[in-house]
């Protein structure tokens, strides 16, 4: 019976990824999981500097965990997290197989199984798997029970529906209010000539000021949720599973990833600058300006490229860009190719091996 052990994300946006891969995985027949929440040491730093095999990084209590007998396969995400299972892949004589999702810091044999996306610029190897978008558990099921439980709260705005679903700031590109008042006015005209509604949702990492310029640029039907901490009436989803398209704000992946997953028609909204031959109103940000220079002249692992994405979605059809015509890609699940790379490598005899 294949036992997995997840050693859970300590980044909020990274933890809906390894949880969606291991939470499927269990439902295999014969597999069981357990999940590790660490604690770590902030100040020490080298066992991930280095690449090494090392529990120096966590707490002694959190290391109590890690204790035989050793899983058959451990999946997790983070750089504090490589040393951990490097260690426990040590520990077993090889026998734990090692899966990492997103951006891997050690180097790529240090791993068995490297499930990634565009932006990290992860060259191609035997183990690893460049998936388009990221990893998620939104379904066809998931999408009818939203459907049920939040038409009848948007029964005052007639159909077809057009969702927004609003990031926020990335990297080199800003979501202020500038962006936000021209998303608005571009949605509206959209609505306008669909004969829609709009269903907007912002998220955690919307600025205030956005969601208010977006609000006094909206010129349609509409309803406007403005994201809360811990509430269990968020219509995300209820949105989602009513739209008719999807409007995305193009800094937010998995917002992306969960939009395609619906198979409905996508749009990119560009905050600025993520279409270098297309010219708009941008927002000014010094860290933007920043890591825009950091991407340019820096070392490439320390930043990621969202462009990557856009262009890969594009290319498989499943978005465009706000204003040109809708892909024709079919929606796919990425997750599914996850597993069934999982499955194979568990399915692979290895010798042991020596993970220094």
């Amino acid at each position: 019976m294949p036992a997995i052990w997840l050693i859970d994300a300590y980044r909020a946006g990274e933890r809906g990824q390894v949880r969606a891969l291991a939470q499927t995985l269990a439902e295999l027949p014969g597999w069981s999981l357990e999940v590790k929440q660490l604690e770590y040491r902030q100040a020490v730093v080298w066992p991930h500097v280095v690449g090494a095999a090392s529990l120096a990084g966590i707490r002694s209590h959190a290391a109590k965990q890690l204790a035989p007998p050793w899983p058959d396969l451990v999946i997790t995400c983070g750089v504090r997290n490589e040393p951990v299972c490097r260690w426990l892949r040590q520990q077993s004589g090889g026998h734990t197989r090692y899966v990492h999702v997103g951006r891997p810091w050690g180097p790529l044999d240090s791993f068995d199984l490297v499930v990634t996306t565009p932006q990290y610029r992860v060259p191609d190897r035997p183990n690893v798997l460049n998936n388009v978008l990221t990893l998620h558990r939104l379904d066809a099921a998931r999408l009818a029970q939203a459907q049920q439980l939040f038409a009848p709260r948007f029964s005052d705005l007639s159909p077809p529906y057009i969702t927004v679903n609003v990031g926020g700031n990335s990297g080199p590109y800003t979501l202020g209010p500038r962006a936000g008042a021209r998303l608005g006015r571009e949605v509206s005209r959209l609505a306008e000539e669909r004969g829609a509604s709009l269903l907007v949702s912002t998220s955690a990492r919307t600025p205030v000021a956005t969601t208010d310029a977006l609000a006094a640029a909206l010129r349609v039907p509409h309803r406007l949720y403005r994201w809360q901490a811990e509430d269990p009436d968020n219509p995300y989803l209820g949105m989602l599973a009513l739209a008719d398209e999807i409007v995305v704000s193009a800094d937010s992946i998995a917002m992306l990833s969960e939009a395609c997953a619906t198979g409905k028609p996508v749009y990119m909204f560009d905050l600025g600058g993520m279409r270098p031959a297309i010219a708009v109103d941008r927002d000014a940000r010094l860290g933007a300006s920043l890591y825009a220079l950091l991407m340019r002249y820096g070392w490439q692992r320390l930043s990621r490229d969202i462009s990557l994405v856009h262009a890969a979605l594009e290319d498989a059809g499943l978005a465009a860009w706000l204003g040109d015509p809708p892909g024709s890609g079919q929606a796919r699940s990425d997750l599914d190719a996850a597993v069934a790379s999982v499955l194979a490598l568990v399915g692979e005899p290895r010798a042991p091996v020596d993970v220094q």
